[in-house]
Parts: structure tokens; C-alpha cells; sequence
């Protein structure tokens, strides 16, 4: 097995006492962990900061990344992890020049935490104040100044949103695409859309950041040379060295039955057996992030008040803010850090202190399925390159330890790479997008990696049965110009427009706020029962939305209380932050032009509302007792989390996502009546013609 990672292979099994060998303590961890956290927020050493900058690797190239940004509208960076690209290059095109005369330096980061934190390291190496110079742009939270900021750490959605306003992003001297080897949605977007603004602007540079890149398919997708003189070359390459301590790479000797299991013996056997060193554990999922925190939490409680503490965190992606920035804090002597974390951790964002990595070897995605039109999240076995960037994790500050919960030939039937989110992803958002920039030819854009023609059509479907857009595929004036403007799915953007005509947007943007945040509901493992209970006290018969919809309300009523929260177990920050994007959510729609008002408690309103957005989500009750699609006829079952779940089977409800554990489960369902699907969705459905529609809905018996 090739390792980059000077890895050697050893066996072992999570009921076993571990490896035996010990970990050397370096020298210089000071100086190394500085280097390699170098954009932690409140890191703290005894180098100055500007030492730290030059001792970085990707300081000696300084010179070299200037250079081929004058003479090449675009370059391909590939700097290992830990070499420093992502905190220091946009550095030095800001004292290079290029964010005067008002220009600004862009950085693009496929997630919002690492927007967050390296934007906020920046700020600090700068002497900055945050969102002055130097800020971030994420959905909802948007700290820089207009004026001022000359560096600006965006996520790749954000910045397609700008393009909207600004389609050729004339505030922009230098754009620089960091982490394009997790192949995003928004990432390939954005990179089509570039090429095509460099065709306006030449003076436009491009930057293509990663630690695992293939290279030479990006040179090749910019270079708009078509002589064979190299002079006329538009894209170069440059690979920076980065600095990786060895990590040793332990296989499981047999697979086991359970990783979740397997991850919390394997935590505790090392905290058990090795005295230095946090740990970092890989999981798939919200869900299970927070039941294995909980697990070792109660393992924490029975150890001894002498031993070495646990200082367990979650991490995943829709965790508040606050909560993910505590697993960059550092914690005192005596305790050790335990952060178990979904995919997030594997490259956008840099730990401190990681010396033992544990990958379960799976990871969650979004998997679209064209034949029945819908998406699901699906757990898939992880990468060959995504293995190796976990097991990486551990090789920052020191010589470290990856324990991979699966055996090696199991790792070398793994795939090479992943599958980009551009070729398993439902087409509708991002053809609302492209014709929302003026892109009416959607099957020419230039995409790297072009998705399925069937993905397309059915996105086109969709769209044209939300009215967003004609016959024609324009989009419509104003319905479709003003979903676009949405940061939320077209379904949640026709829910939003469509309530005006209903009566109720006031409750549909508080629907729809509140679907952004998961696990509003917390169950611990110590008091199912009465989490249930409580649960219970704000559920109704009509479903998870205005279930949704009731928590919000009671919240509101008692003041925003946390510890009322923790009395009705419901997740506290989750619902602060349903405020904020509320908050957002109604000025688009004051934007939009929607008046905000209140149905007063007209459940039917509310409820024909969501058809009216999620009409394509609709499942009816078949015979044999489990759901089935009512256009395409795939078996689904309501999700164990939903109120629905216990009570008896209503005849027709729709539905938000669908979840593929163990069988297909729809997530966030709301009961319907079968007479709204006729009335609101009549064609995508091919009920017939307006006669056989009113003919059919004359009979149905209420």
C-alpha cells in the first residue's frame, strides 16, 4: 500500500489492549503546533506571528505564487496539508497589491466553518478586527464591511449569490478557490462560471487550492490556449510541499458489527493507554455524532478523580457556531479532547492538539435517484483519498496514530476518489441558479464534471411544475426570478412565495426556519422517556411541520428561556439560530414583496401552503401498510423521529428528505388531502385533463 503519510501498517481489534509503542514526544511541538494550527482562532505561543508565517512551507514559494499569478490568469496550487495555502496566500496577494484601488481578495471555502476559522486566524496574524480588512460571508451571517474588507472568506454559495448581483464580480481582483478537491455542488458551479467571467475580464486571476487535486484536469478545463507555443499558456501549476509527521495506520483484524461501538472501545482503550494526544473520531452523521458524545460523556463520569480527564465535543455542520468553535479551544492540563465529528473535520477545518485519529470508514451523502425524483442521504463506504486525508489529521503537531475500524483489504477495495456532488445531485437548485445569472442554455454550460442528462430533466420537470420556470424554459416574471433569490431549495422557495395567497407567511417563514435546524427534539440516553413525553406537548396530528411550527411559538412565549429548553429537552441554540434566520428570511421577503400576515391558526392553510411547495414529495398509503410515491411508486416508511411515527396512517402526506438506513425513510412529513393535490399540482402528477381533474375531485369523499 502506498502512504504519503509514511503510515505503517499494523493489526489490531478494539477489544484489544491497542498497539504497545509509544508515541516520541518532538522537540519543537510548540513551534510545529503553532505551524500547523496556523489558522486556529486564540492560538497562542512563545513565536511571534510573524515568525510562524515564515516557518510555514508554503513561505519559500511566496515569491513563485506571485510570479505565475502575473503571467497566468489562473493557477493550480497543490499544497499538502499543513503547508499553510489557505491562511497565507491570500497574505501575500493582499501585500502584494492586489486588493488596491478598492479591489478585494476572495476565498472561497466549501464549508462555513472553515470560513469562519480561517478568516478569523487571518484577522489575527494581521492585527485585524474581524469584519473590518479582514472578514467572512456565510448563509445568514455575513461580517465584513463594504468599505473595508480587502480580504473576504466566503463559502462557494455565497459567492453565487453575489455573482447574481454582480455577474462579473467587478469587486474581485483575485479569486482563490480553496479545498476544490471535495468537488461541492457549489464549487463546480462556481468554476464553470468563472471560466466563463474570464472571458470578460483578463484581469481577473483564478486560484485552484487543495491538498489532493488532480492538477492537470484543472490546467487543462482554464487554459484557453489553443496554439502549441507555451508561451501563450493561460493556467500553470505549482506544488507545495507541506509537512506531515509519520503516522502509523492500524487495520481491524476482522470487521466488526457495530463501528459506533467499535469507536467508543477504541476512544477509551487509548485514553486508557496513551498519556498525550487528543483524539478525533470520524462518524457519518448528526445523529450518530451525538449518541457515541453521549456514550463517552457516561464513560467520562465513572473514571477515576485522579486519572486523565475527557473533554468530549461534537462536531458536525449544522451545530451553532459557538458550539463548533469550542473544539479549537485549548484545554488544560490534565484533560485530554475527544472530538467526534462528522466529515467536516476530514480537510476544510484544522484541530489542534489531533495526534490519534479514528475513521469508521463510512461517510453520509446526498444521493439524487432521477427514476423517482427525489434525494436521500445515504451512508457509502469513504474514499481511498478521503482514508488517507483522515488518517492525515493525526500527523500535524507530532507523530501520530490512525485506527481505521475496517480491515486493509477492505481499504483496498475502496474507490480511489468520490463521486463529485455535481453527478448525484438533484439538477433543479442549480438550473435555477444558472438561469437566474442569464444562462438560458443550461445543457452548454461548461461543467467539469457534467451531471446525468436524466438529473437534468427531471430538475427542469420540477421547475416548471413550481412555476419557476415557462413552456419555454425561461424563467418566469416575477415567480422564478424571485425563488432564485432564496438561499433555500425551490421547494422552500415556492412554499415561501405561495404564501401570500394563503394567508399565512408568517407561519411558512417560521416552517421554514425551523427545517433548517436539525435535532430541534433532544433525546438523551439516560431519559428517553421523558424526552418523549415532553416531545408530545408540542406535537400535532397534522405533522412535523407545524409540530415545527408550535415549538417556535413556545419558545417565543417564554422568552427565549434556555432553561425552559432544558426542561422540554429541545436544543437551545438550535431555535436561537431558527431566530436568525427568520430574521433573515422575512427581509427576502419583504424583498420579494411578500406581505407578512398571519393565517391566526388555519391549519388547512398552512398545509396547502406546503403542498404547494413540496407537492413532488407526496406518498400515499398502500394496501400492504407502507407508503408509496405517488408518481413513480417507491416504497418509503415514515422516519422513527417523526410524531407521525406511533400514530395511525393517514392516506396521503408529503414529506422534506428521505433518509436510506436500513430502508427509505421520509423525514419531516406532514399529512395532506388528496382534493390540494389535484387542485395545486395537477400537471406534474398527469391527472388528466381540467374535466377528468374536477370530475375526480367531485367524487372523493371528505
Amino acid at each position: 500500500m502506498s502512504r504519503r503519510d509514511h503510515s505503517r501498517q499494523k493489526f489490531w481489534k478494539p477489544t484489544d489492549d491497542g498497539p504497545k509503542t509509544k508515541i516520541e514526544e518532538e522537540r519543537l511541538v510548540d513551534v510545529t503546533e503553532a505551524d500547523s494550527t496556523s489558522f486556529v482562532p486564540g492560538n497562542q505561543t512563545s513565536l511571534s506571528i510573524e515568525k510562524q508565517r515564515q516557518q510555514l512551507p508554503v513561505f519559500k514559494y511566496r515569491t513563485h505564487i506571485l510570479y505565475l499569478l502575473e503571467k497566468y490568469r489562473t493557477v493550480v496550487i497543490i499544497g499538502e496539508t499543513g503547508c499553510g495555502k489557505s491562511t497565507q496566500i491570500p497574505q501575500y496577494l493582499y501585500e502584494a497589491g492586489w486588493a488596491a484601488n478598492g479591489k478585494v481578495i476572495g476565498v472561497t471555502q466549501p464549508r462555513r466553518v472553515a470560513a469562519i476559522t480561517v478568516a478569523t486566524r487571518v484577522a489575527e496574524e494581521r492585527a485585524a478586527i474581524l469584519g473590518h480588512s479582514v472578514g467572512y460571508a456565510i448563509r445568514f451571517d455575513d461580517c465584513t464591511d463594504a468599505e473595508r474588507t480587502r480580504i473576504k472568506f466566503v463559502t462557494d454559495g455565497l459567492l453565487l449569490r453575489e455573482m447574481m448581483k454582480d455577474p462579473l464580480l467587478t469587486q474581485y481582483s483575485v479569486i482563490m478557490l480553496d479545498e476544490a478537491h471535495e468537488r461541492t455542488l457549489y464549487t463546480d458551479i462556481v468554476l464553470g462560471l468563472l471560466k466563463k467571467v474570464q472571458r470578460k475580464r483578463e484581469d481577473l486571476r483564478i486560484i485552484v487550492a487543495s491538498a489532493t487535486l488532480d492538477a492537470e484536469k484543472f490546467r487543462k478545463y482554464f487554459e484557453t490556449n489553443t496554439s502549441s507555443d507555451p508561451e501563450e499558456d493561460t493556467a500553470a501549476i505549482l506544488t507545495v510541499e507541506g509537512r506531515m509527521f509519520p503516522v502509523d495506520v492500524f487495520y481491524i483484524k476482522a470487521p466488526v458489527p457495530s463501528y459506533l461501538k467499535a469507536t467508543v472501545e477504541t476512544v477509551m482503550k487509548i485514553h486508557h493507554t496513551e498519556r498525550y494526544g487528543d483524539i478525533l473520531a470520524f462518524l457519518t452523521g448528526q445523529d450518530e455524532v451525538e449518541q457515541v458524545v453521549s456514550l463517552l460523556i457516561e464513560h467520562a463520569r465513572q473514571l477515576p478523580k485522579d486519572a486523565l480527564k475527557m473533554f468530549v465535543l461534537p462536531m458536525y455542520g449544522s451545530l451553532p457556531g459557538r458550539e463548533q468553535m469550542k473544539v479549537f479551544e485549548r484545554v488544560g492540563k490534565g484533560t485530554r479532547k475527544i472530538v467526534i465529528a462528522t466529515n467536516i473535520a476530514e480537510a476544510s477545518i484544522t484541530i489542534p492538539g489531533i495526534v490519534y485519529v479514528i475513521d469508521c470508514g463510512f461517510v453520509k451523502i446526498n444521493a439524487y435517484n432521477p427514476k423517482g425524483g427525489f434525494e436521500s442521504l445515504v451512508v457509502v463506504p469513504v474514499s481511498q483519498a478521503s482514508a488517507q486525508q483522515r488518517a492525515g489529521r493525526a500527523g500535524r503537531i507530532r507523530s501520530g496514530k490512525a485506527y481505521r475500524l475496517y480491515t486493509e483489504d477492505d481499504f483496498l477495495k475502496l474507490k480511489p476518489g468520490s463521486v463529485p456532488e455535481m453527478q448525484r445531485s438533484n439538477m433543479a437548485a442549480v438550473v435555477l441558479q444558472l438561469k437566474a445569472l442569464g444562462i438560458d442554455n443550461v445543457l452548454r454550460f461548461s461543467f467539469l464534471s457534467p451531471p446525468p442528462a436524466q438529473n437534468m430533466v427531471r430538475g427542469l420537470e420540477l421547475l416548471y411544475a413550481l412555476g419557476a420556470v415557462n413552456e419555454t424554459c425561461h424563467l418566469t416574471v416575477p415567480l422564478g426570478i424571485r425563488m432564485a433569490e432564496f438561499p433555500l431549495s425551490p421547494m422552500f422557495a415556492k412554499m415561501l412565495m405561495a404564501s401570500k395567497d394563503f394567508g399565512c407567511s408568517e407561519e411558512a417563514v417560521t416552517i421554514a426556519a425551523m427545517m433548517q435546524i436539525q435535532n430541534v427534539f433532544q433525546t438523551p440516553s439516560h431519559n428517553k422517556i421523558n424526552a418523549l413525553k415532553a416531545k408530545r406537548l408540542f406535537s400535532v396530528a397534522e405533522g412535523d411541520h407545524i409540530t415545527m411550527l408550535n415549538t417556535f411559538n413556545a419558545f417565543l412565549k417564554w422568552g427565549k428561556s434556555a432553561r425552559w429548553c432544558g426542561q422540554n429537552f429541545l436544543n437551545y441554540k438550535g431555535l436561537m439560530r431558527a431566530i436568525e434566520i427568520r430574521k433573515q428570511l422575512c427581509a427576502l421577503m419583504k424583498r420579494a414583496k411578500v406581505r407578512l400576515v398571519s393565517c391566526n391558526g388555519d391549519m388547512v392553510a398552512i398545509q396547502k401552503c406546503l403542498v404547494s411547495g413540496f407537492f413532488a414529495n407526496a406518498a400515499r398509503l398502500n394496501f400492504s401498510g407502507v407508503y408509496r410515491t405517488i408518481r413513480d411508486d417507491y416504497e418509503l416508511h415514515i422516519h422513527p423521529t417523526s410524531v407521525l411515527y406511533a400514530e395511525k396512517p393517514k392516506q396521503f402526506v408529503i414529506f422534506n428528505e428521505i433518509v436510506h438506513t436500513t430502508k427509505e425513510f421520509m423525514r419531516d412529513v406532514t399529512v395532506v388531502d388528496q382534493r390540494w393535490l389535484y387542485e395545486l399540482a395537477p400537471h406534474y402528477y398527469d391527472f388528466g385533463t381540467e374535466n377528468e381533474i374536477a370530475a375526480k375531485r367531485a367524487k372523493i369523499d371528505y
